[in-house]
């Protein structure tokens, strides 16, 4: 029987990856062009773009003469745009990120005339189960997803949305290849038999790839084959749309709730995780120094002045969450074009919420809580003010923030003074409350020695070359890594070399905060270490400082439970969701053998942190930019650094072919000043949200 196929015309548009991002939209103009004059002649009947607004967005900023266009184009519904403002990384980006990211998106989309939407998600390394009640929430109804999805039908319900599994991906360039039209619908025909194993009475054929504009000819292609595969296939140009409505009643068949990050039919890369921790660390504190310049700004009933900058900085932020940006699978030149909008992105957030502070007449010693929960704790605040009674925990040379927001002045160099980090106690400042920070005279429930630090609550100590945090051992370990960007590639008999303690000291003693700081040395680096606690606080802050000058390796931090974990809760979306292990399954002992096949990993993503809540083993870690963890046996590892140097190594051992193209990134290797940051606790999913309210905290000081 012969089976329909509705194809539809498409590109993925990366707008950065293996070339920079003006090199890319250079390529764009060419292939959009082409596209409008297809459609526009009606060579075509429709063309799908990529779910997302950024790519039009940059077309026409290059060519606003073909904006009338575009929305006739869009408003006859020849040409499909959103919902997206971009196709960013689904693991790696919050809850509030990807809602900004439908926000700005739709509104883009609807203001073009679009009004069809899917949750068009073809190309991210595997699928967050949180962004269904995401989409359902901006009123999208099905989706299309890829990798991740293991032996699934080509249509099914996910978290109760109809859903179009691409089974072959989106990536389909046989039109355009320099074949023999014989050749190509034999390459098809093989496609179209593996894509009909999984399909009913309809195919799903996407055309296109990454950057990859029409053939002029494709019409005349589609006749030919059709002439030859007519006993099997009939091709039909149409949209993903059409394809929906014909298989309305296939999705009942067959339902699936939960994350999709099932490698064993397409790589889901979950090494870039690990990938440039440098992006990682800037997307976090991007992102929520971005949400508390933008509740600020609410409190101070600023809208309207700061609307558009805000927009502004969230498209940066977005731009660099997709998912070959955040991912860092790029060029170093993309990467670095991505710190420089990570840093506008700080600066822009700062200088609200400092502009906002001057004009509300906000003193250096007040304090407001933005968050929706009581806040109590140790906080500090820089001024140059002298402050009796508060403890000081550091000082700088600086300038006043207010003198650098005055319009009607300019800093001079007598203006150029020492600014004091002070310490200061809260306790239950109510939400959206202001109180001026008094010193207070309290006991303090620290301990330090120059081997411990402990409170009422956790306790550290270093005993016979190893750390102990409530008698949990804590050690960094480095391993070998012949990996690349997208998998980290482990040498089959490495078991790890341990990092020795070389010596601790006191380096802050104060009623409201302890700290050691630990030299620990590998077989080239010496990393520096500082451990804190706060008075009455539940949790050790780690922060680890060097300069890396190896390459090629895997840095872990370490620590040894007592008995082998199950189970993992890990923040996904804002929310902690629960992930099964088998904690024997060791990677070195499972390198594949035949090619297209990626290792099965014991690694899994997390965003802000995680937590091991079992019968004997429980710890939680809240990070500042660490988005990968590993189970092994007894042990979790959060990885600190992953250095390697390949965009794509076609010797990889984790995955026996090619992800992208084998360019060489020296600053993969991440040589020079590193830093981490995470912090450590005890205790259930209401401890967890305790400690990310501190760490995370919406405080204006």
């Amino acid at each position: 029987m012969r089976k329909q196929v509705i194809a539809y015309l498409h590109t993925h548009w990366d707008r950065e990856w293996y070339r920079e991002f003006e090199v890319f939209r250079l390529r764009l103009l060419r292939v959009f062009d082409n596209v409008l004059y297809m459609l526009e002649s009606n060579k075509i009947p429709c063309f799908y773009f990529d779910g997302q607004v950024s790519a039009l967005l940059d077309y026409l900023e290059m060519r606003p003469e073909k904006e009338k266009l575009v929305r006739t184009l869009i408003r006859t519904k020849k040409l499909f745009i959103g919902p997206f403002y971009c196709l960013i990384d689904e693991f790696l980006t919050d809850k509030l990120c990807f809602e900004k990211n439908l926000e700005i998106g739709m509104k883009t989309a609807i203001d073009f005339g679009c009004t069809d939407f899917i949750g068009y998600l073809p190309d991210t390394f595997g699928h967050s189960q949180n962004v269904v009640d995401i989409l359902r929430d901006f009123g999208i109804d099905k989706a299309i997803v890829w990798r991740g999805c293991g032996e699934f039908p080509a249509e099914f319900k996910w978290c109760g949305m109809d859903t179009v599994n691409l089974v072959r991906g989106y990536f389909q360039d046989i039109f355009s290849m320099n074949r023999t039209i014989e050749e190509k619908a034999e390459l098809l025909k093989a496609h179209l038999d593996k894509l009909a194993e999984k399909s009913a009475s309809y195919i799903l054929l996407p055309i296109g790839a990454d950057h990859l504009g029409i053939p002029k000819d494709i019409n005349d292609q589609i006749i030919a084959i059709n002439e030859i595969l007519k006993d099997n296939y009939d091709i039909k140009l149409g949209s993903p749309f059409d394809y929906f409505k014909c298989v309305s009643a296939n999705f009942e068949k067959f339902y699936f709730n939960g994350e999709l990050r099932d490698n064993s039919k397409t790589f889901t890369l979950q090494g870039c995780y690990s990938s440039r921790l440098d992006l990682k660390r800037y997307n976090v504190e991007s992102s929520h120094k971005l949400d508390l310049a933008t509740r600020f700004v609410k409190y101070c009933k600023a809208d309207s002045k700061y609307e558009k900058v805000l927009e502004y900085a969230y498209k940066m932020l977005l731009q660099n969450q997709a998912h070959d940006s955040i991912c860092g699978c790029s060029l170093d030149d993309v990467h670095s074009e991505n710190i420089i909008r990570y840093k506008k992105i700080l600066q822009i957030a700062e200088t609200i919420i400092d502009e906002l502070k001057f004009e509300n007449n906000f003193d250096e010693n007040m304090v407001l809580n933005l968050s929706d929960k009581n806040f109590s704790g140790i906080i500090q605040f820089e001024t140059l003010k002298r402050m009796n009674g508060f403890e000081i925990s550091s000082e700088r040379k600086g300038f006043d923030k207010k003198l650098l927001s005055d319009t009607e002045r300019i800093p001079i160099t007598e203006d150029y003074s020492n600014l004091k980090t002070y310490l200061a106690e809260i306790e239950n400042l109510t939400p959206n409350s202001v109180e001026f920070l008094m010193s207070k005279i309290s006991e303090s429930d620290l301990n330090i020695t120059k081997n411990s630090i402990s409170n009422s609550f956790i306790s550290l100590k270093i005993e016979n070359e190893r750390i102990y945090i409530n008698d949990i051992p804590f050690s960094l370990v480095d391993y070998v890594d012949l990996g690349d960007s997208y998998n980290h590639g482990p040498k089959a008999d490495d078991e790890g070399i341990e990092y020795k303690i070389l010596r601790s000291r006191i380096v802050l003693n104060t009623t409201k905060r302890v700290a050691l700081k630990i030299d620990i040395e590998g077989l080239w680096d010496i990393i520096s270490l500082t451990i804190s606690l706060d008075k009455g606080a539940q949790f050790f802050k780690f922060e680890f400082n060097w300069n890396n000058s190896q390459k090629n390796h895997l840095l872990q931090a370490c620590f040894e439970l007592k008995t082998h974990i199950k189970t993992v809760y890990s923040e996904d979306m804002n929310i902690l969701i629960k992930r099964e292990f088998d904690s024997n399954y060791n990677i070195r002992e499972n390198l594949p053998k035949e090619r297209c096949i990626e290792a099965k990993t014991n690694t899994a993503p997390m965003q802000r942190g995680l937590l091991i809540d079992e019968a004997e083993n429980n710890i939680g870690i809240v990070t500042k930019g660490l988005t990968q963890y590993e189970i092994y046996k007894n042990k979790l590892y959060i990885p600190i650094l992953r250095s390697t140097g390949i965009i794509s190594n076609p010797q990889n051992p984790a995955r026996t072919t090619p992800a992208g193209p084998p360019l060489e990134t020296p600053n993969l290797q991440m040589l020079g000043e590193n830093n981490a940051e995470f912090y450590v606790f005890f205790g259930n999913q209401n401890a967890f949200n305790d400690v990310l309210s501190q760490v995370y905290n919406y405080l204006i000081i």
